[in-house]
């Protein structure tokens, strides 16, 4: 980056001054108490995010039967609200109060309240309850969470029997709110298991569904929203909105859960962050989720009186932590460089836009950079996003394997008519940075060429697409 000209830093907005934005943030497990909410919250209201996903501790909240407290999870969703953010909440898990399973896992993960009449009702009288307390504050509801793996429905999967929970569910949520919507499936890797949950006809009854991509195969991100779309289709349900509920990666190479043992750093989490959000948005997802906001423990597979079988720790988190005795997530809690890659996105992508053909002709020409020839731009992952005033950013990366590979080059490509003519301006992604281009990069033509790429997003921009602080 070394030719460019830097001129400024992209503008940061607090969640509260952006109006709309298809970027959230994961808030999940504090049905288990992993993390002090309060320290994370100051956070969370700069970062510029605006869905948050919680999940709603049906053990936590229900102690007595038939007795709701739902303080805790109040001074979530009202501080989330206040601070510009808008909740919307996972039903999840099981109690111990009624499904004898549920005694011995901690937090009662993965264990269904679907056996007896007994777990049926209470988990109905639960989400009629938690529906009609949260009826002028949340508008969307999750149905459980990754019911395709055996951590997270633990007698084992079974598409029709989470057909049928989700129908249920879904309908007492409608009885309680009939303005909510109601998201089903919540996937985490098994399309087959979708398949078959779909030939139910459960998806009449539900307003949308969600799905995890826990992967580094950009490949897998694209394919799965065309397979919710293909779904979507199959079954003449074309207001079936698709949420990507949870992806993520670790910042180091030690961490429990999705994409343990990879060779992750903080920087390679922060490109994930960045490609995984912008590939999201530009096909189509109603939003996009990252998981998480904090380092914690994984809290899927732990025994009840075995502290040792739950402190799996992970580094998911835009924010680090260290970890207690009983590994919640304690001492100053502290932004990753990922976090400031998901500020400066969630400022760029604010507001209204819409995704269109990209404005840019590749071309492969000479690069004295590269002491050789540049890198193809139709080769790279590239993206296009225009405002109402005809201001368009194009945001563009070379999709190597970030475990493996990292890439710094050049290319070049001509300008269209529709983006000739207008201020052009250069910035990383994952820091903001905003440059004007050196002269010899602007040809008259129309032409940039040798501008830099790398294995990292960057944005060019033709207009005033964003806001910029200049220094």
């Amino acid at each position: 980056m070394e030719r460019l000209i830097k001129v400024g830093k992209i503008k940061a907005k607090r969640s509260i001054d952006i109006k709309g934005s298809r970027i959230g943030l994961g808030f999940e497990k504090l049905d288990r108490d992993v993390f002090d909410p309060e320290k994370a919250y100051g956070y969370v209201a700069e970062s510029g995010i605006k869905w948050a996903r919680l999940q709603s501790g049906w053990q936590r909240t229900e102690k007595e039967k038939g007795v709701y407290d739902f303080e805790w999870l109040d001074r979530i969703v009202d501080k989330m609200i206040s601070i510009g953010v808008e909740p919307w909440l996972c039903l999840c898990y099981g109690n111990e109060l009624y499904s004898e399973d549920a005694k011995k896992v901690f937090g009662a993960v993965g264990v269904p309240p679907i056996f007896t009449e007994e777990e049926k009702a209470a988990w109905r009288r639960y989400v009629n309850a938690t529906v009609r307390h949260y009826k002028d504050r949340i508008h969307y509801y999750e149905v459980w969470n990754e019911p395709d793996g055996q951590w997270c429905w633990k007698h084992g999967p079974n598409a029709v029997e989470l057909a049928e929970f989700n129908k249920v569910t879904a309908q007492e949520c409608k009885r309680a709110d009939e303005s909510c919507e109601v998201i089903g499936l919540t996937l985490c890797y098994d399309e087959a298991f979708a398949t078959e949950f779909a030939k139910t006809g459960v998806l009449e009854y539900l307003d949308g569904i969600s799905y995890h991509t826990y992967s580094v195969c950009e490949d897998v991100w694209t394919g799965r929203i065309d397979f919710f779309k293909a779904m979507r289709e199959e079954y003449n349900k074309p207001n079936l909105k698709i949420f990507q509920g949870e992806s993520g990666t670790q910042s180091r190479s030690d961490g429990a859960g999705a994409l343990r043992g990879g060779a992750w750093t903080m920087a390679k989490q922060a490109k994930f962050l960045l490609r995984h959000l912008i590939t999201d948005i530009a096909h189509g997802v109603e939003f996009s989720s990252y998981f998480s906001c904090m380092d914690m423990i994984e809290a899927l597979n732990g025994s009840v009186g075995d502290v040792a079988s739950y402190l799996d720790y992970g580094y998911f988190g835009v924010i680090g932590a260290d970890f207690d005795e009983n590994g919640k997530s304690v001492g100053t809690y502290t932004p990753k460089p990922s976090y400031y890659a998901l500020q400066t996105l969630c400022s760029v992508l604010s507001e209204e836009y819409e995704v269109c053909e990209v404005p840019l002709e590749g071309l492969v020409l000479e690069s004295i950079r590269l002491q050789d020839v540049d890198f193809d731009f139709d080769s790279t992952a590239h993206y296009a996003f225009k405002r109402g005033d005809g201001s368009v950013a194009v945001i563009f990366w070379v999709p190597k394997n970030i475990l493996s590979e990292t890439y710094e080059g050049t290319v070049s490509v001509k300008l269209k008519e529709e983006v000739a003519g207008k201020e052009i301006y250069l910035t990383d992604l994952l820091d903001g940075s905003v440059y004007r281009l050196s002269d010899s990069m602007l040809e008259k033509d129309g032409v940039l060429t040798n501008i830099p790429v790398t294995d990292s997003p960057l944005m060019l921009t033709f207009g005033s697409f964003c806001d910029m602080e200049e220094i």
